[in-house]
């Protein structure tokens, strides 16, 4: 796991990595915070005698070669292109060693912590430990507090935490220990029920109102208007699928988030007629469901956007899945969503953080109660998410676990996909980073996204069709109501498939800002990977049509556009694409998008970065040329 972090520049907690030693060896920083998040204030120290059962997440065997696998099956280059894993394999292959477990457990023993208080998961993922506020704060050498939520949610945690030099090597995080909500877990009643449904600091797409005029009939009007039309005639979306039995798409919404079948139908009656009455595959989460009691484009505008234009570009043949994750009451993270999908990620490196995801059955009642959903939902081939935190929201420990678990999704063969951002430069919100570590409005430094960081998922950012043009000239970077999202992660290292195209980018369009607002390295994960259209969607929202902007629309348009590749490709009897970096960063697919070259991403009191010919941190490799990239991949075994 260790490999797969990059501390440069901004990195907001601290690692201490040791070699076996004595078991007497002195204690070392394991992990830090360097501020209380946003929102949150300190109350009080904890009580002393108050239970705090500790979590130990255990390192994984083979875990610092999961790149090397991944890039086996996934570069085209490789005589395993394709050969994707099972479930099974991926299982025996990261399981912890049984000496991590011996050490760790030895430790706790010779500390004074009785067998009988010690629990050892079934997977062999993590360690459980029944301790005191004080029997905890003497293990890791820590204070714990109770802070507490503007919404009213209190949590404990604490500011560092340390561990032994020897046992440090064998453990990933502890919790709870310094990470902090990445979801609010309860609705407040003086909070609307939207405030704890969004994963995190997430951010949905944007609206300039209802629609005002006649709705456009052709593809005339697509610098005002998109459609179904307009994007298919953009990328050259001519595909009628044909493995349908054996494809899937899946979206993912996060409750309170949901759609409305009456906006469906009006959608497709206007655009898609032979989809009118049609409704997605939904899979339940976490007591996940459409919920009608809150609506509004805040709570319907996500949903209904993703599912009109993923649904609508596929057509009538092709059922999407609709992953609805959490209750209306603790609601869900995206570990929650990969609990649904991977039984094993429920207890992976110590398993769900209860101070950052869900926990179900609900332990306060009034909410979901059955059992908590673990490889209850079956991956589809290609995932969109339009949701995204701030990459300083979460610890490094946090977002290399579940950086790794889109690395185990993508050797099964799977495609994830990620919106940008929809604030350039800036995180959500608007928000930038302080040299403190805080994040705030009128920060100067750059907040990237994240899981766009992450280099196992493909990053998608936003296009526009320029005012006074047509579908036929070139798009730039959406600059209109929202500015794609991109940059430089501030704890991923850059992978080696996007290393020459970035190397060319900084070599020849090196941003003129100073080192302290951005990661100038040279060495970070770099995104988007792609982009597509985010501006001026004719949406059905609560009965009216509305505009729609965001990387929000770009992601879902992008997953189904690669969704009609993988149809070709498994009716010519190969496999699905899987994790696409690789592929479309390699020679082979040299001008396979369309090269997007004009536009900027503003933020954070500076215009950002700019798009530029070849690969850029507004828009990416570009937007799809879908017959190049069907043509491409199906050259491929």
């Amino acid at each position: 796991m260790r490999s797969l972090l990059s501390f440069v520049v901004l990195s907001l907690g601290l690692l201490a990595a040791a070699d076996s030693e004595p078991a007497d060896s002195p204690y070392t920083l394991h992990e830090k915070r360097s501020h209380v998040p946003a929102s949150w204030t300190l109350k009080r120290r904890y009580d002393s005698s108050t239970p705090l059962p500790l979590r130990f997440a255990l390192t994984q065997r083979n875990i610092d070669d999961i790149n090397t696998y991944l890039m086996e099956v996934s570069h085209p280059d490789s005589e395993k292109y394709g050969k994707h894993w099972s479930a099974g394999d991926v299982l025996e292959m990261f399981a912890p060693t049984d000496e991590t477990i011996e050490v760790v457990r030895s430790w706790l023993l010779g500390s004074g912590v009785e067998s009988d208080r010690i629990r050892l998961t079934s997977n062999k993922g993590w360690i459980e430990v029944s301790a005191s506020v004080e029997e905890a704060e003497r293990l890791l050498q820590t204070e714990y507090n109770l802070y507490s939520h503007s919404s009213g949610t209190e949590q404990v945690a604490c500011d560092a935490y340390h561990l032994p030099a020897h046992i440090a090597p064998h453990v990933d995080f502890v919790t709870p220990s310094v990470h902090f909500d990445a979801k609010l877990t309860r609705r407040d009643s003086t909070q609307p029920a939207r405030s704890i449904g969004q994963p995190g600091m997430g951010v949905g797409p944007k609206t300039v109102g209802k629609l005002e005029v006649a709705l456009p009939t052709d593809v005339s009007t697509c610098n005002e208007y998109i459609t179904l039309d307009c994007l298919r005639e953009l990328y050259g979306l001519e595909y009628t699928p044909s493995a349908i039995g054996s494809n899937s798409y899946g979206i993912v919404e996060y409750t309170p988030q949901a759609y409305l079948q009456t906006d469906l139908d009006m959608f497709f009656g206007n655009f898609s007629p032979s989809q009118y009455g049609m409704s997605p595959y939904m899979v339940s989460i976490d007591g996940g469901y459409a919920q009608t009691e809150y609506q509004g484009f805040g709570y319907n505008g996500e949903s209904d956007l993703d599912l009109q234009y993923g649904m609508g570009l596929l057509g009538p043949s092709q059922t999407v899945t609709l992953y609805q994750a959490g209750d209306m009451v603790e609601g869900a993270s995206f570990n929650n969503f990969l609990d649904a999908l991977d039984a094993t990620y429920c207890t992976y490196d110590g398993g769900d953080d209860p101070s950052q995801d869900a926990t179900y059955p609900d332990p306060y009642g009034g909410g979901y109660e059955g059992p908590e959903a673990c490889g209850t939902a079956k991956p589809a081939n290609v995932i969109s998410t339009s949701y995204s935190y701030n990459e300083a929201d979460l610890t490094p420990f946090y977002t290399a676990r579940q950086c790794a678990e889109y690395a185990k999704l993508g050797l099964m063969g799977i495609t994830i996909l990620y919106s940008s951002g929809d604030y350039g430069v800036a995180g959500n919100g608007g928000l930038c980073l302080n040299p403190n570590g805080t994040q705030t409005t009128n920060g100067t430094m750059f907040n990237p996204s994240f899981p766009g960081t992450c280099p196992y998922i493909t990053s998608v950012g936003a296009t526009m069709i320029p005012a006074n043009s047509t579908i036929y000239e070139p798009e730039t970077a959406c600059e209109e109501v929202i500015y794609s999202g991109g940059g430089f992660s501030n704890y991923f290292a850059m992978p080696d498939y996007q290393k020459t195209a970035v190397d060319y980018y900084l070599a020849n369009y090196y941003p003129n800002y100073p080192a302290t607002i951005w990661n100038s390295t040279g060495m970070s994960r770099a995104f988007p990977d792609i982009s597509a259209n985010g501006a001026n969607y004719v949406v059905a929202v609560d009965g009216e049509f509305e505009l729609v902007y965001g990387t929000s629309c770009s992601s879902p348009v992008s997953g189904a556009i690669f969704t009609m590749v993988n149809d070709a490709r498994i009716a010519a009897g190969k496999s699905t694409i899987g994790f696409i970096n690789p592929t479309i960063y390699s020679s082979q697919f040299a001008g396979v998008f369309n090269d997007i070259t004009m536009g900027d991403n503003p933020g954070c009191g500076t215009n950002g970065y700019s798009a530029t010919v070849g690969w850029d941190p507004v828009t990416g490799l570009g937007t799809p040329n879908f017959p190049k990239l069907l043509q491409a991949w199906l050259a491929l075994p």
